[in-house]
């Protein structure tokens, strides 16, 4: 089984400037002339880890990381003005260019691989390869299944019902007390659905081993309103929009990997994007959930970066 490479620091740091007062945190890892890969972290509002570099042969590999508008280290944080998902696709071909790199990987997980299977079919011309773990395709039924009661919700009765209670009413009415709470002034009410969501969505991730946060610092704040921001617009995607352009990825080298055990993004996702992309390799791993820290996932996407390499 493979493990993380050694730990690696940055060799350049960027602050990219994007438009719209948005400026990015972009490092550059490992080899000068290697391969470039890039990736692309979940959430939306989520933002990369130092372990994130640890994914790939620092000596094979120009690994690309950056914190997506409103997320992470890049500024102003958590802001939302500006912030869709074509913006962050701009974004992506902004980096592409600015680094000098004519192709490159994708690398994304979660809401990372939904971005990345949106940029590879807007510029196929521009991607080696896609490696994709847990794919979120952002349709109706896959929204419904994390927020609707008969979904997720039938694992985590007691947890779903406090995360109801904040505004009890239809989904609909629900998602706008949400978005009106952290997007308002109030900060009582701001703190309050911030609370509520993120446990709500620590559990659902974690399988239910999350730990209640008691308190909501401003870096989970600013991830909450991000995330929150993107489902109320339903992440500017449209209905079944990743199935219906898969042909257009086609002859992109595809691995994509799920873990079995995924209560946030089902493997029935994965699943159908292999249906309808017959030359991606799928690969289901039997005790993994959501997140990428088990072990055997670990493996599994390591050693689809190592096969990468020999398949571009």
């Amino acid at each position: 089984m493979k493990t993380l490479y050694p730990d690696i620091e940055p060799y350049a740091i960027h602050q990219l400037e994007v438009g719209q007062d948005h400026v990015l945190m972009v490092e550059e890892c490992g080899n000068t002339n290697g391969i470039p890969i890039v990736f692309l972290h979940g959430g939306p509002g989520s933002n990369c880890k130092s372990y994130h570099r640890s994914f790939f042969n620092p000596a094979k590999y120009r690994i690309i990381l950056f914190d997506q508008r409103g997320a992470g280290r890049s500024i102003p944080a958590g802001k939302l003005k500006s912030n869709t998902t074509e913006h962050l696709l701009a974004d992506m071909e902004l980096i592409r260019k600015e680094l000098n790199i004519d192709k490159w990987i994708i690398f994304g997980g979660s809401w990372g691989a939904t971005l990345g299977l949106l940029y590879a079919q807007k510029y196929s011309d521009k991607v080696l390869g896609l490696i994709l773990r847990s794919i979120f395709l952002a349709r109706k039924c896959d929204i419904d299944w994390f927020h609707i009661d008969n979904g997720v919700n039938k694992y985590f009765p007691k947890q779903w019902q406090n995360f109801f209670d904040f505004a009890p009413g239809n989904w609909n009415q629900l998602l706008t007390a949400y978005h009106t709470a952290l997007t308002g002034e109030n900060i009582n009410a701001m703190n309050k659905a911030a609370l509520a969501w993120a446990t709500w969505g620590g559990c659902v991730v974690s399988n239910g081993t999350f730990s209640d946060p008691t308190e909501i610092s401003e870096k989970l704040l600013n991830l909450v309103r991000v995330e929150c921001h993107y489902l109320y617009h339903n992440y500017f995607i449209k209905e079944n929009q990743l199935i219906l352009d898969i042909n257009k990825i086609g002859n992109i080298p595809t691995i994509l990997i799920h873990g079995q055990k995924d209560l946030v993004c089902l493997p029935e996702s994965s699943k159908l994007l292999k249906q309808n992309l017959s030359t991606a390799k799928l690969i289901i791993i039997p005790d993994a959930g959501h997140l990428s820290d088990k072990p055997t996932m670990i493996s599994a996407l390591i050693e689809a970066t190592d096969e990468m390499l020999n398949v571009i």
